[in-house]
Protein backbone atom coordinates (compact mmCIF):
# COMPACT_ATOMS: atom_id res chain seq x y z
CA UNK A 1 0.00 0.00 0.00
CA UNK A 2 2.95 2.41 0.93
CA UNK A 3 6.06 2.35 -0.91
CA UNK A 4 9.05 4.51 0.28
CA UNK A 5 11.99 4.35 -2.41
CA UNK A 6 15.45 5.91 -1.98
CA UNK A 7 14.27 8.78 0.47
CA UNK A 8 16.99 11.91 1.09
CA UNK A 9 15.53 14.21 2.96
CA UNK A 10 18.07 17.60 4.29
CA UNK A 11 17.24 20.78 6.34
CA UNK A 12 19.27 23.24 4.12
CA UNK A 13 22.51 21.30 3.81
CA UNK A 14 22.20 18.94 6.72
CA UNK A 15 21.31 15.37 5.50
CA UNK A 16 18.47 14.20 7.97
CA UNK A 17 17.46 10.55 5.66
CA UNK A 18 20.14 8.43 3.28
CA UNK A 19 18.51 6.88 1.22
CA UNK A 20 15.52 5.55 3.49
CA UNK A 21 13.33 2.65 1.95
CA UNK A 22 10.64 1.28 3.47
CA UNK A 23 7.08 -0.55 2.86
CA UNK A 24 3.59 -1.12 4.42
CA UNK A 25 1.47 -3.66 2.88
CA UNK A 26 -2.64 -3.34 2.82
CA UNK A 27 -3.97 -3.78 7.16
CA UNK A 28 -0.29 -4.59 8.02
CA UNK A 29 1.38 -2.92 11.25
CA UNK A 30 5.00 -1.72 10.56
CA UNK A 31 6.87 0.24 13.46
CA UNK A 32 9.81 2.27 12.69
CA UNK A 33 12.56 2.27 15.38
CA UNK A 34 15.30 4.53 16.28
CA UNK A 35 16.47 6.62 19.13
CA UNK A 36 15.85 10.53 19.29
CA UNK A 37 17.05 12.09 16.33
CA UNK A 38 17.25 9.16 14.55
CA UNK A 39 15.04 10.84 11.37
CA UNK A 40 11.94 9.40 12.34
CA UNK A 41 9.68 12.21 12.65
CA UNK A 42 11.31 13.72 9.68
CA UNK A 43 10.61 10.34 7.57
CA UNK A 44 6.88 10.75 8.94
CA UNK A 45 6.44 14.60 7.70
CA UNK A 46 7.92 13.58 4.18
CA UNK A 47 4.96 10.42 3.82
CA UNK A 48 2.57 13.85 4.84
CA UNK A 49 3.76 15.88 2.45
CA UNK A 50 5.23 18.28 5.04
CA UNK A 51 8.80 17.94 4.21
CA UNK A 52 9.63 18.24 0.65
CA UNK A 53 12.42 15.36 -0.02
CA UNK A 54 14.98 16.27 -2.50
CA UNK A 55 15.45 12.47 -3.77
CA UNK A 56 13.27 9.49 -3.74
CA UNK A 57 10.06 8.06 -4.16
CA UNK A 58 6.56 8.14 -2.20
CA UNK A 59 4.09 5.97 -3.56
CA UNK A 60 0.31 4.81 -2.08
CA UNK A 61 -2.16 2.45 -3.56
CA UNK A 62 0.05 2.37 -6.73
CA UNK A 63 0.14 6.77 -7.08
CA UNK A 64 2.81 8.67 -6.81
CA UNK A 65 2.42 10.91 -3.96
CA UNK A 66 5.22 13.10 -4.20
CA UNK A 67 3.70 16.01 -5.38
CA UNK A 68 0.36 16.31 -3.93
CA UNK A 69 -0.49 18.49 -0.76
CA UNK A 70 -1.13 16.91 3.04
CA UNK A 71 -4.86 17.21 2.50
CA UNK A 72 -4.40 15.67 -0.67
CA UNK A 73 -2.96 13.19 0.51
CA UNK A 74 -5.18 12.51 3.74
CA UNK A 75 -7.79 12.22 0.83
CA UNK A 76 -5.83 9.70 -0.61
CA UNK A 77 -6.30 7.53 2.67
CA UNK A 78 -3.35 8.68 4.75
CA UNK A 79 -3.68 10.25 8.10
CA UNK A 80 -1.73 11.44 11.37
CA UNK A 81 -1.63 11.28 15.12
CA UNK A 82 1.60 13.77 15.44
CA UNK A 83 3.90 13.22 18.09
CA UNK A 84 3.04 14.04 21.60
CA UNK A 85 -1.10 14.35 21.37
CA UNK A 86 -0.86 17.44 19.78
CA UNK A 87 -4.74 18.53 20.36
CA UNK A 88 -7.08 21.27 19.66
CA UNK A 89 -6.65 21.71 23.44
CA UNK A 90 -9.89 24.40 24.05
CA UNK A 91 -12.29 22.30 22.38
CA UNK A 92 -14.18 19.46 23.44
CA UNK A 93 -13.72 15.68 22.49
CA UNK A 94 -16.26 15.91 19.87
CA UNK A 95 -15.08 18.72 18.23
CA UNK A 96 -12.19 17.86 17.72
CA UNK A 97 -13.06 14.39 16.12
CA UNK A 98 -15.05 16.99 13.29
CA UNK A 99 -12.11 18.27 12.87
CA UNK A 100 -10.49 15.08 11.78
CA UNK A 101 -13.37 14.13 9.60
CA UNK A 102 -13.54 17.73 7.58
CA UNK A 103 -13.75 15.57 4.49
CA UNK A 104 -16.21 13.55 4.95
CA UNK A 105 -19.76 13.93 4.45
CA UNK A 106 -22.23 13.92 7.09
CA UNK A 107 -23.40 10.71 6.86
CA UNK A 108 -20.05 9.43 7.01
CA UNK A 109 -19.08 11.22 9.83
CA UNK A 110 -21.82 10.00 12.33
CA UNK A 111 -21.32 6.33 11.07
CA UNK A 112 -17.26 7.00 12.06
CA UNK A 113 -18.34 8.99 15.15
CA UNK A 114 -19.58 5.66 16.46
CA UNK A 115 -16.70 3.47 15.29
CA UNK A 116 -13.99 5.73 17.13
CA UNK A 117 -16.50 5.94 20.45
CA UNK A 118 -16.41 2.03 20.26
CA UNK A 119 -13.00 1.79 19.68
CA UNK A 120 -12.20 4.29 22.47
CA UNK A 121 -14.90 4.39 25.52
CA UNK A 122 -13.22 6.67 27.76
CA UNK A 123 -13.52 9.28 24.96
CA UNK A 124 -17.37 8.60 24.83
CA UNK A 125 -17.52 9.25 28.21
CA UNK A 126 -15.86 12.53 28.12
CA UNK A 127 -17.39 13.84 24.68
CA UNK A 128 -18.41 16.79 26.06
CA UNK A 129 -15.47 17.28 27.60
CA UNK A 130 -12.58 20.02 26.73
CA UNK A 131 -9.35 18.41 25.54
CA UNK A 132 -6.78 20.18 27.68
CA UNK A 133 -8.80 18.64 30.78
CA UNK A 134 -7.61 15.12 29.58
CA UNK A 135 -4.85 13.45 30.90
CA UNK A 136 -1.84 12.69 28.79
CA UNK A 137 -2.67 9.16 27.61
CA UNK A 138 -6.36 10.32 26.72
CA UNK A 139 -5.28 13.27 25.43
CA UNK A 140 -3.22 10.48 22.94
CA UNK A 141 -6.03 8.59 22.11
CA UNK A 142 -8.50 11.49 20.80
CA UNK A 143 -5.11 12.13 18.93
CA UNK A 144 -5.45 8.78 17.38
CA UNK A 145 -9.64 9.05 17.26
CA UNK A 146 -9.08 12.28 15.42
CA UNK A 147 -6.93 10.64 12.30
CA UNK A 148 -9.40 7.95 12.22
CA UNK A 149 -12.50 9.87 11.33
CA UNK A 150 -11.22 10.30 8.14
CA UNK A 151 -11.67 6.74 7.59
CA UNK A 152 -7.78 6.25 6.73
CA UNK A 153 -6.01 3.05 4.82
CA UNK A 154 -3.12 4.02 6.78
CA UNK A 155 -2.55 5.53 9.66
CA UNK A 156 0.59 7.16 10.85
CA UNK A 157 1.46 7.32 14.70
CA UNK A 158 4.01 9.72 15.45
CA UNK A 159 5.59 8.52 18.95
CA UNK A 160 2.90 7.50 20.57
CA UNK A 161 4.72 6.99 24.12
CA UNK A 162 6.37 10.27 24.02
CA UNK A 163 6.04 12.04 27.79
CA UNK A 164 3.30 8.92 28.92
CA UNK A 165 3.74 7.28 32.22
CA UNK A 166 4.44 3.49 32.28
CA UNK A 167 0.32 2.61 32.84
CA UNK A 168 -0.67 5.27 29.94
CA UNK A 169 1.78 3.55 27.58
CA UNK A 170 0.41 0.33 28.40
CA UNK A 171 -3.33 1.47 27.81
CA UNK A 172 -2.67 3.55 24.87
CA UNK A 173 -1.02 0.63 22.77
CA UNK A 174 -3.52 -1.93 23.91
CA UNK A 175 -5.97 0.71 21.50
CA UNK A 176 -3.10 0.34 18.98
CA UNK A 177 -3.14 -3.18 18.88
CA UNK A 178 -6.76 -3.22 18.16
CA UNK A 179 -6.49 -1.19 15.06
CA UNK A 180 -6.17 -4.36 13.01
CA UNK A 181 -9.49 -5.16 13.50
CA UNK A 182 -10.93 -2.51 12.44
CA UNK A 183 -9.15 -2.73 8.94
CA UNK A 184 -6.61 -0.05 9.11
CA UNK A 185 -2.73 -0.43 8.34
CA UNK A 186 -0.25 1.70 10.64
CA UNK A 187 3.39 3.05 10.05
CA UNK A 188 4.31 3.33 13.99
CA UNK A 189 7.46 5.15 14.73
CA UNK A 190 8.37 4.82 18.25
CA UNK A 191 11.64 4.90 20.55
CA UNK A 192 10.04 2.80 22.86
CA UNK A 193 10.55 -0.83 21.01
CA UNK A 194 9.55 -2.64 23.75
CA UNK A 195 5.77 -1.87 23.54
CA UNK A 196 6.31 -1.12 19.98
CA UNK A 197 7.39 -4.93 18.93
CA UNK A 198 4.09 -6.08 20.72
CA UNK A 199 2.01 -4.52 18.17
CA UNK A 200 3.11 -4.96 14.71
CA UNK A 201 4.28 -7.06 11.97
CA UNK A 202 7.58 -5.88 10.91
CA UNK A 203 9.58 -3.59 12.20
CA UNK A 204 12.71 -1.42 10.71
CA UNK A 205 15.28 0.33 12.86
CA UNK A 206 16.48 3.74 11.59
CA UNK A 207 19.37 5.19 12.71
CA UNK A 208 21.14 8.66 12.07
CA UNK A 209 18.68 8.44 9.08
CA UNK A 210 19.77 5.14 7.44
CA UNK A 211 17.86 1.69 7.48
CA UNK A 212 20.22 -0.44 9.47
CA UNK A 213 17.86 -3.42 10.28
CA UNK A 214 14.19 -4.91 8.79
CA UNK A 215 12.76 -8.19 10.59
CA UNK A 216 10.11 -9.44 12.16
CA UNK A 217 9.35 -8.61 16.22
CA UNK A 218 10.85 -12.06 17.31
CA UNK A 219 13.89 -11.32 15.15
CA UNK A 220 14.83 -8.25 15.78
CA UNK A 221 14.32 -8.82 19.69
CA UNK A 222 17.03 -11.20 19.46
CA UNK A 223 19.16 -9.39 17.53
CA UNK A 224 22.19 -8.16 19.98
CA UNK A 225 22.56 -4.49 18.24
CA UNK A 226 19.03 -4.32 19.35
CA UNK A 227 19.03 -5.43 22.38
CA UNK A 228 21.62 -3.35 23.26
CA UNK A 229 20.75 0.06 21.72
CA UNK A 230 16.79 -0.47 22.44
CA UNK A 231 15.98 -3.28 25.21
CA UNK A 232 18.59 -2.62 27.44
CA UNK A 233 20.58 -5.70 26.63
Amino acid sequence: MLTVNNLDVFYGQIQALYGVSLTVAEHEAVAVLGANGAGKSTLIKAIMGWETPRAGEISFAGERINGLTPWERVSRGIAIAPEGGRVFRDLSVTENLHLGAYLQPDVAIRRQMDVVFDLFPVLAERRTQIAKTLSGGEQQMLAIARALMSQPKLLLIDEASMGLAPILVERVFEVINNLREHGVGFLLVEQNAFVALDVVDRAYVLENGHIVLEGAPDDLREDARVKAAYLGG
